[in-house]
C-alpha cells in the first residue's frame, strides 16, 4: 500500500516553454478532490508511523519493530499538533467544489479531528489501564504468536524483540502517569484495578518456558537455520527473563503498595474531576448523535419494556408457566442449554460458518474477501473478557478475521444465546462491515482503517435483527436469545447512563440486570465492570441498530416496490463507517436517485 501519493499529486505542474520566444504555459489546475485525497494519504503515513502496532494490524509490516508510548507528554503533543495541523489544511478547500463522495470524505476526516481535539481536555492519560483494555493483556495477544504480529521470519522475530524495549518503556510510563492521576484526584475504581492485578501476576514467571511470550519460540517455523534457532531462542529467554518480566513485576508492585489503596470507591465517570462533561463528550463520540444521557436512559426503559413483550410472546410458544423473572431462571438453569466442554461451545460456532454464510447470500450480494475463523479466548483474559469480539483480519490475507468466544464458566454461556452473537460478531456481522470497508480500495486510506463506534456496534446489533430474515432463529429458544441479545443492548443504555450520569453503585447495576434479563451471574459482573471501565461505549449498540432500523424504515416506506433489501445493504456497508447522520444524508440521496 503507497502512503505517499502527496509527493506527486500535491505539487502543481508547470510546463516550460520550448524555445525563447513561446510564452509560458499557464499551470496546470490540480483538481481539489485530487489534492485533498492527497493531503489524506499523506496523514495516514504520518499516523501509522506515529502508531506502529496500527500500522501491524493493518497488514503493513514496515514498523513491526516498535511500539508508540502513546500516554507520554511527547506523543501527546505531537498527536494535537497534527490534528491541528490536518484541520486547518482541510478547512483550506472549498467543500462545495468536491464531489459527492469527497464530501463524505471531507466530512468524516473534519469530525474526526475535531472530535479527538476537543478530547485532549478530558485526563484518560491518567488512567490508562483497566480490566477490561490494558496495555499488559494487549502485549501479552501480541507476542503469542497468535495474534497481529507475524512470527514468520527471522526479522519478525526480531522485530518482536526491539517491541519488547518498547514496551518496557511504555509499562513505566504508565506507572508515571498513573501517579500523577493519583495526586490529581484521577483514578480507576478499586474494583476495576482489584480484577487486573491477577491478570497482570499471571505473566510473571520463574521459568520463560512457561511464559506466553515463549510461544513463538516453541513454535519456530522449521526453515529457521540451526544458527538463527540457538540465538532466537537464547535471545527470546534473556527478553522474557531481564525485559518483560520485570516490566509485569513493575507494574504488579506499583498496583499492590501504592495504587489500590488511592483508588477510588465510586464507579461513574461523574465522580471525576469535570466528570459530567467528560461523560457527555463520550456519549457524544461513542453513538455520533447529540442525544443527552437522560433522552438515552428514557430510550433504553421504553427498549426493555418493549423487549419483555416479545418474550412473553416466546413463553406462550414453548407452553412456560410462570411469570417472565421465571421464565429467565429457567433458561439460566436447564441442563438441555449448556454444554460440558468448551471445545463443544467453540465447535459449535465454528459448525456455523458454512450455514450461516450461505443464507446470507439471500440478504447480501457483496461478501468479504478475507477468511475468518473461530477461537477461543485465551485463558490469561477470559474471565473478564466479553463473551464474544471480533479481530479483524488483513485484506492481503495474511491474517485471517478472527471471533473470538469465551468459554469461561460455561453455566453463563448457554447455547440459546449463540446464533445472535455469531450473527453479530461474525457473518453478516463485524466480519462483513469491517473487512468490505477494508477491501474497498476505491476509499480513501484513512476511511479504510478507520471507524466508528456507533456505526459498527449497531450494524452488528441490526445483523443480529436480521436472524429470521437470513433463516435462522428458527428454535424459539435461539430466537429468545436473539431478544435477549437485543434486550441486553437495552439495559446496557440504562446502566451505563445509571453509572457514569446517575450515581448507580455496581449492586444497583447488577439489581436492575438480574430483575430484567435472563443473565448468569459471571457475565452480569464482567459486562457491569465493562462498563464501569468504558464509559460510553455501551451505549453505541442499541443506538446506532435503532438508527440503521429508522433509516431502513424510510427507505422501505418511500421506494416501495422499488426497494432491495440486497441493495440497501450494499449502500450501507460500501462506503465504511460513518457518524450516523452522514449515514442517513448518504442513504438519503441513494433513495432520491431512485424517484
Amino acid at each position: 500500500m503507497n502512503f505517499r501519493l502527496s509527493v506527486l499529486l500535491a505539487a502543481v505542474l508547470f510546463v516550460a516553454a520550448c524555445g525563447s520566444n513561446e510564452e509560458p504555459v499557464a499551470a496546470e489546475a490540480v483538481d481539489p478532490g485530487v489534492a485533498m485525497n492527497a493531503m489524506f494519504e499523506e496523514y495516514v503515513d504520518r499516523y501509522l508511523e506515529m502508531n506502529p502496532v496500527r500500522a501491524t494490524f493493518i497488514g503493513i509490516n514496515r514498523y513491526n519493530d516498535r511500539m508508540a508510548n502513546s500516554n507520554s507528554p511527547e506523543y501527546r503533543a505531537a498527536a494535537e499538533a497534527m490534528d491541528q495541523e490536518f484541520l486547518r489544511r482541510l478547512l483550506e478547500f472549498d467543500r462545495e467544489q468536491l464531489g459527492e463522495q469527497d464530501k463524505l470524505s471531507y466530512d468524516i476526516f473534519r469530525i474526526q479531528r475535531e472530535q479527538s481535539l476537543e478530547g485532549n481536555q478530558f485526563p484518560s492519560h491518567l488512567q490508562p489501564i483497566n480490566q477490561f483494555y490494558s496495555i499488559t493483556n494487549f502485549f501479552v495477544q501480541l507476542g503469542s504468536g497468535a495474534g497481529a504480529h507475524p512470527f514468520k521470519t527471522v526479522k519478525d522475530y526480531e522485530d518482536f524483540l526491539s517491541r519488547a524495549d518498547d514496551y518496557s518503556v511504555i509499562i513505566d510510563q504508565v506507572i508515571t502517569n498513573m501517579k500523577e492521576g493519583m495526586r490529581e484526584g484521577v483514578t480507576q475504581p478499586r474494583i476495576l484495578m482489584e480484577k487486573l492485578q491477577p491478570q497482570i501476576e499471571a505473566h510473571i514467571v520463574d521459568d520463560p518456558k512457561d511464559s506466553n511470550f515463549y510461544a513463538p519460540v516453541a513454535n519456530m517455523p522449521e526453515d529457521f537455520s540451526d544458527e538463527d534457532r540457538a540465538r532466537l531462542t537464547a535471545a527470546y529467554e534473556e527478553k522474557i527473563t531481564n525485559t518483560i518480566v520485570p516490566s509485569y513485576q513493575r507494574i504488579s508492585n506499583f498496583l499492590g503498595d501504592e495504587y489500590l489503596a488511592n483508588a477510588r470507591e465510586t464507579v461513574g465517570l461523574y465522580a471525576q474531576p469535570n466528570g459530567a462533561a467528560w461523560y457527555e463528550y463520550m456519549v457524544r463520540v461513542r453513538t455520533t448523535t447529540d442525544l443527552t444521557p437522560d433522552e438515552i436512559h428514557q430510550i433504553g426503559l421504553d427498549e426493555v419494556a418493549r423487549i419483555h413483550g416479545e418474550m412473553r410472546g416466546v413463553m406462550e410458544e414453548v407452553g412456560f408457566e410462570g411469570d417472565l423473572k421465571e421464565f429467565f431462571e429457567y433458561m439460566n438453569s436447564d441442563s438441555q442449554f449448556f454444554f460440558d466442554e468448551p471445545e463443544q461451545l467453540i465447535q459449535g460456532y465454528r459448525d456455523m460458518s458454512d450455514r450461516i454464510n450461505e443464507l446470507a447470500r439471500g440478504l447480501f450480494e457483496i461478501f468479504p474477501k478475507t477468511d475468518f475463523e473461530v477461537r477461543r479466548v485465551e485463558p490469561f483474559r477470559e474471565k473478564s473478557a466479553s463473551g464474544g469480539s471480533y479481530q479483524a483480519g488483513t485484506p492481503d490475507g495474511t491474517r485471517p478475521g478472527i471471533f473470538y468466544a469465551n468459554a469461561y464458566d460455561l453455566s453463563a454461556r448457554p447455547n440459546w444465546a449463540m446464533e445472535s452473537l455469531y450473527l453479530h460478531e461474525a457473518i453478516p456481522g463485524h466480519h462483513f462491515q469491517i473487512m468490505i470497508q477494508r477491501e474497498n480500495e476505491a476509499l480513501p486510506n484513512f476511511r479504510r482503517i478507520g471507524g466508528f463506534t456507533a456505526f459498527s456496534e449497531g450494524w452488528g446489533l441490526y445483523a443480529e435483527s436480521l436472524g429470521k430474515e437470513i433463516g435462522v432463529y428458527t428454535d424459539p429458544y435461539q430466537y429468545f436469545g436473539g431478544l435477549n441479545a437485543e434486550l441486553w443492548r437495552s439495559i446496557r443504555l440504562v446502566v451505563d447512563t445509571g453509572i457514569h450520569a446517575k450515581g448507580w453503585s455496581r449492586q444497583q447495576v447488577l439489581d436492575y440486570m438480574y430483575e430484567n434479563s435472563a443473565v448468569a451471574e459471571a457475565r452480569a459482573v464482567s459486562e457491569a465492570e465493562r462498563f464501569m471501565a468504558l464509559p460510553g461505549q455501551a451505549l453505541a449498540y442499541k443506538i446506532g441498530q435503532l438508527r440503521i432500523r429508522e433509516i431502513r424504515n424510510t427507505a422501505e416506506k418511500r421506494l416501495g416496490d422499488k426497494f432491495d433489501v440486497k441493495a440497501f445493504h450494499t449502500e450501507v456497508l460500501r462506503d465504511g463507517a460513518m457518524p450516523l447522520s452522514l449515514l442517513e444524508a448518504k442513504i438519503g440521496r441513494w433513495i432520491d436517485a431512485q424517484l
